[in-house]
């Protein structure tokens, strides 16, 4: 596996080694040493999601607050998505930035997002299978959003919002200066 760090440092590209010949391929998708070593510090996942979605969906941006603050392990399994994390840390040095990632059956990478970043993603395929890993259970009453649309981040999502498909919860999120947020320095993994 080769790890990359983006442009904000804490979000992390994987890049699985695939064997494959004329049978078909073989990766590992989990390495939970690997990627422990290589973030510094230890997780715990223990929760699997996964969306199955048409072309122009966009599920976000979403995460949770306080004690069910959420790590993220995601990649596309069948098809593809452009997929964004938001730092939403006041303080930070990247607050309000993104990074914007194309996940695909093809290239199999893997985008880690830890705690204090939103997450949304684009679908760019009909059919597209969605998975994730998070470190932390569903909790309803701490699930929050940020407006997909929000001018102070403007995520380039690489389509007309005409065609977005879009839930009614994703419809009425709040602009990044009216959201619940988390606080640059807060450790998050103790």
């Amino acid at each position: 596996m080769k790890f990359t760090r983006t442009e904000i440092e804490d979000v992390v590209i994987i890049d699985p080694l695939i064997h494959g010949d004329e049978r078909g391929y073989f990766i590992e998708t989990f390495r939970q040493d690997k990627l422990e070593a290589f973030l510094g510090f230890q997780l715990a996942f223990c929760q699997d999601n996964e969306s199955k979605s048409s072309k122009g969906v966009l599920r976000g941006l979403h995460y949770q607050i306080g004690d069910s603050a959420q790590s993220k392990l995601v990649r596309a399994i069948n098809g593809s998505v452009l997929d964004v994390a938001v730092d939403i840390r006041k303080g930070s040095p990247t607050f309000g930035k993104y990074v914007a990632v194309e996940l695909s059956e093809t290239n199999k990478r893997q985008l880690f997002i830890p705690r204090g970043f939103a997450h949304g993603f684009l679908v760019l395929e009909d059919d597209t299978v969605f998975v994730y890993k998070t470190d932390n259970y569903y909790s309803p009453q701490n699930d929050r959003g940020i407006a997909y649309d929000d001018p102070a981040i403007a995520v380039d999502w690489q389509i007309d919002s005409s065609l977005l498909k879009l839930s009614e919860k994703d419809q009425k999120q709040p602009l990044l200066n009216n959201a619940d947020l988390f606080n640059y320095g807060e450790n998050f993994y103790d």
